[in-house]
């Protein structure tokens, strides 16, 4: 069983492949022969820099196309009081006494950095289906774990800016 993707996910990955596949990889291609062409190959490190960038936009091609083989399709879609894919959340950390606010996405979206947590994160599957109001304990391992309390939800459609994280 492979990542948990959303249709929006699945758009944005098929987007980056043809991207890859039409423009970055006919300019990795050129940018080889320009390099090949000035010389003396074994002292060209422009040539071997234009190889490996061609080679990691393949692999990258090859790491998207088999994320959406094994792709498990699952909705963002979620009732109207209870945290889904998508929604904002407003939590109450108890520990800190201190409120933040979270999107959840799916796992190939996830950037805590940018407030964007992952359904698979501890977290994102301690608060996923709950509902505001509720008080949640978040597992980070046997021995650790934190109290949160959904303050609110409210519906994210817009995922546009969202990108796919990288390897």
């Amino acid at each position: 069983m492979g990542e948990k993707l959303t249709k929006s996910d699945v758009e944005k990955i098929q987007e980056e492949i043809q991207h890859r596949k039409l423009v970055v990889r006919k300019n990795a291609i050129e940018a080889v022969k320009e390099a090949r062409a000035q010389g003396d190959l074994s002292e060209n490190f422009e040539y071997y820099a234009a190889k490996r960038d061609k080679n990691q936009n393949e692999s990258r091609i090859r790491y998207l196309e088999k994320m959406l083989k094994r792709a498990e399709i699952v909705s963002d879609e979620s009732k109207e009081d209870e945290v889904g894919i998508n929604n904002t959340v407003d939590l109450y950390m108890e520990d800190d006494d201190e409120v933040e606010t979270y999107r959840l996405v799916t796992s190939i979206r996830g950037s805590s950095l940018r407030g964007l947590i992952s359904t698979e994160s501890p977290l994102g599957k301690a608060i996923f289906k709950h509902k505001a109001g509720d008080r949640v304990f978040v597992k980070v391992n046997d021995n650790t774990g934190y109290y949160v309390v959904i303050r609110s939800i409210r519906n994210t459609s817009d995922d546009s800016q969202d990108t796919i994280r990288s390897f």
